[in-house]
């Protein structure tokens, strides 16, 4: 059953497309959304998704007339780097790609972010596709949000650069292994956990279907949760305020990432851990009895840690929030719930407080602040 979801941009308007069997399909879509045939166009994949996906694609693209370049890099997150956006780039310009082309995205959320940055800056930008490969890239291939990063921060180099269309094939999760799985959908329910708290509990509920790849579970979790996205950038497309509440438990979670050097920590098990430290300074602050307890046990459903990991240092995560882009005018700003289905933004969250949660977090929040 196709599902569509809009993302109302005005002129940046897109559809995100959820079905079965998207891929073989791929041309018409292009073609109904006015890529041109005559222009090449960029496939960006990595060296895990390209051996199950990348011919699929090709094959439906150069049938149908298009021309195709294809890049493939190294999987994982240390592909988000400038050397290997250069790398890409260098594809691009031998390629022959001009302002009629596009850059698609065919892969999880490192290939579209790295991709679409490609795309954001080629020409000063051009058009941008997203075939996203993974769960946890129904989060990251919505919004417009590209970027690589730096070895001190997490996609500190970046812009906003709407996709001209998403297409989400569900066939293509089926390759995935159970950890991408369950990291995937920390995003899922994190969208639950900012603004409806029905669907946070369905994720709970519907946890063993969602980890076993259940077809209609998933793309009724994929669907709600784009649509809460989709809510939310339509409402603030630049993050000049409202916008900031997707990044619940992403202040700790990309320290996480980045003391432990982006590769020991999916993204999603990184964002899993910080909601646990998010709903940990809920209650530090008054905001809501019970919230670790309650938001802990979802993530414990779909198999995502909670607790943080002795090895990373108090210091070196306090280091790293500091240069997180939602560290501001010298004080530390948090999406922090009020409920489940609720958040609010809160500034001037004291240093000692985060380093109180730390010590908390790392014990499972066994102990009271």
């Amino acid at each position: 059953m196709m599902r569509t979801v809009h993302v109302e941009l005005g002129e940046r308007s897109y559809p995100i497309y959820i079905d079965s069997g998207l891929l073989p399909k791929a041309a018409a879509y292009l073609i109904k959304h006015g890529m041109s045939m005559k222009s090449p166009h960029l496939i960006v994949t990595d060296d895990k998704v390209a051996p199950y996906h990348l011919e699929t694609l090709r094959t439906s693209l150069e049938q149908a007339g298009f021309k195709t370049v294809v890049s493939i890099v190294k999987s994982g997150e240390g592909s988000k780097s400038l050397q290997v956006f250069e790398e890409v780039m260098t594809s691009a310009i031998q390629g022959g790609l001009d302002r009629s082309s596009s850059v698609i995205a065919l892969g999880g959320g490192v290939v579209g972010d790295l991709a679409g940055f490609v795309a954001a800056t080629y020409m000063r930008g051009i058009a941008f596709i997203q075939m996203p490969t993974t769960i946890l890239a129904h989060d990251s291939s919505v919004g417009g949000k590209v970027a690589v990063n730096h070895p001190l921060a997490k996609n500190m180099i970046g812009a906003f650069h709407q996709p001209e269309l998403v297409l989400y094939d569900l066939d293509t999760l089926k390759t995935l292994p159970p950890r991408e799985v369950s990291a995937g959908l920390a995003e899922m329910v994190k969208h639950g956990l900012i603004k409806d708290q029905a669907f946070a509990y369905w994720c709970k509920e519907h946890a063993a279907e969602l980890l076993a790849l259940d077809q209609d579970a998933l793309g009724y979790g994929l669907q709600r949760g784009v649509s809460i996205k989709a809510e939310v950038v339509s409402q603030d497309e630049r993050e000049g305020g409202l916008r900031a509440i997707l990044n619940l438990g992403h202040t700790i979670g990309h320290a996480i990432e980045a003391v432990a050097g982006y590769g020991e920590f999916l993204h999603g098990e990184a964002i899993s851990i910080g909601m646990a430290g998010s709903a940990l300074l809920a209650e530090a602050l008054s905001r809501g009895e019970g919230l670790h307890a309650e938001t802990t046990a979802m993530l414990k459903a779909l198999n995502l840690p909670v607790v943080l990991p002795d090895h990373l240092k108090e210091d070196d995560l306090m280091a790293a929030m500091k240069h997180d882009k939602k560290f501001k005018e010298g004080t530390m700003i948090f999406v922090v719930p009020d409920s489940i289905g609720s958040v609010s933004i809160v500034k001037d969250i004291p240093e000692q407080l985060v380093r109180d949660i730390l010590k908390q977090l790392r014990k499972g929040g066994e102990a009271h602040v």
